[in-house]
């Protein structure tokens, strides 16, 4: 089962929590025990699993990306969001999470989040279902 979730975001910088709209994709597709590969088609977005019980995770997450990779650089890329082609190369396109029990198999505090670095912008996520 292949599906596109279509996010907005609205900030040049932020994460998203899909962990509750990817379980429902699963809960969808009715496959018991397999695996969800999460895939970005986006150069300045990515996608990352951390904590989810406490915003502030994300907050400093993304404080120290934007201290790490400034925007104050002498960068050639004449679009001007080479810190958002940076950041996503970091962070990354895609991750793999485990179902077990029709349930994605995350930790206690983990969630998905879409990562964007170069908002405000729609953005898709693809979602690949596989049972196994």
């Amino acid at each position: 089962m292949l599906r596109t979730l279509e996010v907005r975001t609205g900030s040049k910088t932020e994460f998203v929590d899909l962990t509750a709209r990817i379980q429902e994709v699963v809960r969808e597709s009715g496959v018991s025990d397999g695996v969800c590969h999460v895939f970005v088609p986006h150069t300045t977005a990515g996608v990352t699993i951390n904590e989810n019980a406490d915003p502030s995770v994300q907050a400093d997450i993304l404080m120290v990306l934007n201290k790490l990779i400034s925007d104050r650089e002498p960068y050639r890329h004449l679009e001007g969001n080479s810190p958002a082609h940076i950041k996503a190369s970091l962070v990354g396109p895609q991750i793999t999470v485990p179902i077990s029990g029709g349930r994605l198999l995350l930790g206690t505090w983990q969630g998905v989040f879409f990562c964007e670095f170069d908002g405000p912008r729609s953005r898709r996520v693809h979602l690949k279902v596989c049972a196994g």
